[in-house]
């Protein structure tokens, strides 16, 4: 009986993995040399929601579309996704200046004149942003950089040179944070919970970190191979 060896190469991890993978990594440091808390970590992963909006933003602008009535629905759609995208990570910000006690709730909630109509969730947005932002652990904007680069890399590599901007439809790109956020922020939120209670101990925190790595790599990997068959 023969055996037979495959000779097909094993395939190397795309450089947006790596450099995914690379920027979560950084965390560890913070955990472990700077005694960061779930709290900052659970902070660090809401920062890049609005990274991930930010370069959403892009895609949505850049997606190409081929009738005036897609190009209205994309006039209408950018918009909308600032606002309500907004409002949804105010919303998720609000419940770290609560529970997790980053910054005053109180001084998130009075802003200086008010904002009309829904642009008020943008003010909500700035005002949380602030306050997280002022209120964050020493080092923290090093790996909130790395993650910031890392998107950039995929939104290059992947959505200009990888020409998803061709295939992708402006409502699927829309959609696709909020999939995201729901996924992975239900597990991170929970697991940073149960960290906070016990203590938060350096080696159930790096396993936190080690799970936000896994999803991210897989949710990145179907994303892209999704847009990639459509």
């Amino acid at each position: 009986m023969t055996r037979t060896v495959s000779n097909k190469p094993m395939q190397r991890p795309s450089l947006s993995i790596v450099a995914l993978t690379v920027a979560n990594l950084v965390p560890l440091f913070g955990v472990i040399f700077l005694s960061w808390d779930s709290a900052a970590i659970v902070l660090l992963y809401w920062i890049e929601n609005l990274i991930i909006g930010f370069f959403n933003i892009l895609r949505m602008i850049l997606v190409k579309v081929e009738s005036s009535a897609r190009q209205i629905q994309k006039l209408f759609l950018i918009p909308f996704f600032c606002v309500h995208f907004g409002g949804f990570c105010a919303v998720h910000g609000f419940f770290l200046l609560t529970f997790f006690k980053i910054g005053s709730a109180e001084e998130a909630l009075a802003p200086s004149g008010a904002w009309m109509g829904p642009l008020i969730f943008l003010q909500l947005l700035y005002s949380v942003v602030m306050q997280l932002w002022n209120s964050r652990p020493p080092g923290l904007e090093w790996p909130a950089l790395g993650l910031f680069v890392s998107h950039g890399i995929s939104f290059v590599r992947n959505f200009i040179n990888g020409q998803e901007y061709l295939s992708l439809k402006v409502n699927e790109i829309m959609m696709r944070p909020y999939k995201r956020i729901i996924l992975m922020h239900v597990a991170i939120i929970a697991g940073g919970v149960f960290i906070m209670k016990l203590g938060s101990p350096v080696g159930l925190l790096c396993v936190l970190i080690f799970l936000k790595i896994g999803m991210d790599i897989w949710l990145h990997t179907k994303s892209h191979r999704a847009a990639k068959s459509g």
